[in-house]
């Protein structure tokens, strides 16, 4: 039996997607949520069992991993811990789970608690006998359609407006990865158990570019003319802490501005070697989501 959650999610669905493509034919368990679309798992053609619950209900969760053998958990990295306790307690093979590299940022509050995460599910699992074995993805900045939370955004501020402000020059490193290889890379990770067990994969997308790069890909493929401004990440700080102010705490994105100074590339090459992951250009993943966003 295999555990999922997040399957109806942005990257989830590219998971589900290999999984109908490769014809899975053992039992899928699928943790939802009343409100979530779940056509796509309905008419999948695979043994799929829906689950109704609150991953943050501990009990829900020692109830779902009963009698399950492999977990793929997509969701949420906060809910690691507690994932892997019942995995443990159920004597669950493996769990495989997606957290991200923002564990390595220096200047995301939350880092430190990605760390905690990662550092409280390494000593659940150090034991020789535990039951369980671990293995962590980390994705970069993820996109692929309209439904994600990063390229999706700069698509629309570049379609709607002529001018538009970069943090120094946009002279920072990104290395965005594709939703779709990140659902062949699950897949490939579920399925290789003796190469992958016990390790952990950062997922990046083919190459390290500039953010002043990735936005003049965006305006090329849109055909639109954008002058890029730059901003000096002190003064968008400034500007992002005021937000903060005005809005009591509603809009805040002084984390995010700081980010936009960072380089945010890490390589892929454990992955590359382990199970040749072989991710998309740039150029082919974003022309495929501003086609999306053309025909909407």
């Amino acid at each position: 039996m295999l555990l999922v959650t997040g399957i109806t999610g942005h990257t989830g669905r590219y998971f589900l997607q290999e999984l109908i493509d490769h014809k899975y034919e053992g039992p899928i368990r699928c943790i939802v949520r009343e409100t979530s679309d779940t056509s796509m798992l309905d008419n999948s053609g695979l043994n799929i069992e829906k689950v109704y619950g609150d991953l943050n209900n501990k009990e829900f969760v020692r109830k779902t991993v009963n009698g399950v053998d492999y977990i793929m958990h997509i969701y949420n990295i906060h809910h690691s811990p507690m994932i892997v306790e019942a995995a443990i307690e159920n004597n669950v093979k493996r769990a495989i789970l997606v957290h991200t590299t923002g564990i390595y940022s220096n200047f995301k509050d939350a880092s430190q608690g990605y760390k905690d995460v990662e550092k409280k599910v390494t000593e659940m699992t150090a034991d020789s006998n535990c039951p369980t074995k671990v293995t962590i993805l980390r994705p970069t900045m993820i996109y692929g359609d309209l439904c994600d939370s990063n390229m999706s955004k700069f698509i629309k501020m570049i379609d709607k407006f002529r001018v538009m402000p970069v943090i120094n020059g946009g002279r920072s490193l990104i290395q965005p990865v594709n939703a779709r290889d990140l659902g062949k890379a699950f897949y490939t990770v579920l399925m290789s158990p003796e190469k992958t067990a016990g390790k952990a994969y950062d997922f990046s997308g083919e190459k390290p570019l500039q953010m002043i790069e990735v936005f003049k890909m965006i305006s090329d493929s849109l055909n639109k003319k954008t002058t890029f401004v730059s901003v000096p990440l002190g003064f968008g700080v400034v500007l992002a802490k005021i937000a903060k102010v005005l809005t009591v705490g509603k809009i805040n994105y002084i984390e995010r501005v700081q980010r936009m100074g960072e380089d945010r590339s890490y390589p892929h090459a454990e992955a590359k070697k382990d199970f040749n992951y072989n991710p998309m250009s740039f150029e082919e993943g974003i022309q495929l989501e501003v086609n999306q966003y053309l025909k909407k």
